[in-house]
């Protein structure tokens, strides 16, 4: 049986492994030059003692991948994209009625259904340890700048990309169990996955704990240590009690582009009671915390689907 169902599912892996094989290809040599560089240009040492000068090499860094790396933030569709992908023989027997042949010979109905579940999940665990591998070692130069905690870099890190891909899996398993047609119920889960992606990226995620707030002085020259690679999630000028402030007006303090000095443009924001900026963020120590409770969200989800899928084939399919 397990013989039977890889031969049947062979075609799909082929193609999930294409995927990863030709992201490598993408992703290794800019993966090379930005560690090569980071190396070269001794941004460890510049991090962990920085000047204007370090600050100047870090931004010049950081902008020569920009492009690259807002290219590989569109990456983290790629779970979903497997995920649909590897459920697809499972819907095309139950689409084309061969599951019934497999049903007349010596094979259980709960064996086949187990086969079939059991080798498209296995195969969505590699291919998301697979992808978990090759963007985390890409972005290992970005992170060490940046942190964890920015959304593109949060979503193809850590845990959270074997979550998305199971779900993916289970939303097209149970859409494609109950409608029996395989292309339209494929497209209806990606759509689906792709929906909740967004509302948990763009809302939910930063509620899962409580954000921390603090109340910052623009005076200071470093920002406070909380702050470090924190996932900022909003900042407004305020005053030293984190109430919001409008700012002056340009006449009052002049920014550098109208005659000011930044140094003398803060003083005036601090003799204003303008001198602060609160910020709502998650810190970095909470990265951890935050893949575990996104990653059991959407794996919890996918097992219901998968089990609903399996249930559904073996109690509803004639």
């Amino acid at each position: 049986m397990t013989w039977v169902a890889w031969r049947l599912q062979r075609t799909e892996m082929l193609i999930a492994a294409g995927i990863l094989v030709a992201l490598t290809a993408i992703l290794l040599p800019s993966g090379l030059d930005m560690a090569h560089a980071y190396s070269r240009d001794q941004l460890g040492s510049c991090l962990a003692h920085p000047t204007d000068a370090c600050g100047q090499t870090v931004d010049a860094f950081v902008a020569r991948f920009h492009s690259t790396g807002s290219l590989v933030a569109w990456m983290t569709l790629l779970p979903g994209l497997i995920g649909v992908l590897l459920a697809t023989p499972f819907l095309l027997d139950l689409e084309n009625g061969t599951y019934r042949l497999a049903w007349t010979q010596s094979i259980t109905r709960g064996r086949w259904i187990a086969g079939k579940l059991g080798l498209a999940v296995a195969t969505a665990v590699a291919g998301a340890l697979a992808l978990t591998v090759l963007m985390t070692w890409w972005r290992a130069p970005l992170v060490h700048i940046d942190g964890r905690m920015d959304p593109s870099a949060f979503d193809s890190q850590g845990i959270v990309v074997l979550g998305y891909t199971l779900f993916a899996l289970g939303l097209a398993g149970a859409v494609g169990s109950v409608w029996r047609r395989a292309a339209p119920a494929l497209v209806v889960a990606y759509g689906v996955y792709f929906a909740s992606r967004l509302f948990v990226d763009t809302w939910l995620r930063q509620r899962f704990v409580t954000p921390v707030s603090a109340t910052v002085s623009i005076l200071r020259t470093t920002a406070p240590k909380v702050l470090d690679n924190a996932w900022i999630i909003t900042q407004w000028p305020s005053d030293r009690l984190g109430h919001h402030v409008s700012p002056p007006s340009p006449r009052t303090c002049p920014p550098p582009t109208l005659g000011g000095s930044k140094g003398a443009v803060r003083d005036c924001l601090a003799e204003h009671g303008r001198g602060y900026m609160h910020t709502v963020f998650q810190p970095a120590s909470r990265f951890w915390e935050l893949q575990g409770i996104e990653t059991a969200l959407f794996g919890g989800t996918a097992l219901l689907l998968i089990a609903f899928a399996a249930w559904w084939a073996h109690e509803r399919t004639a």
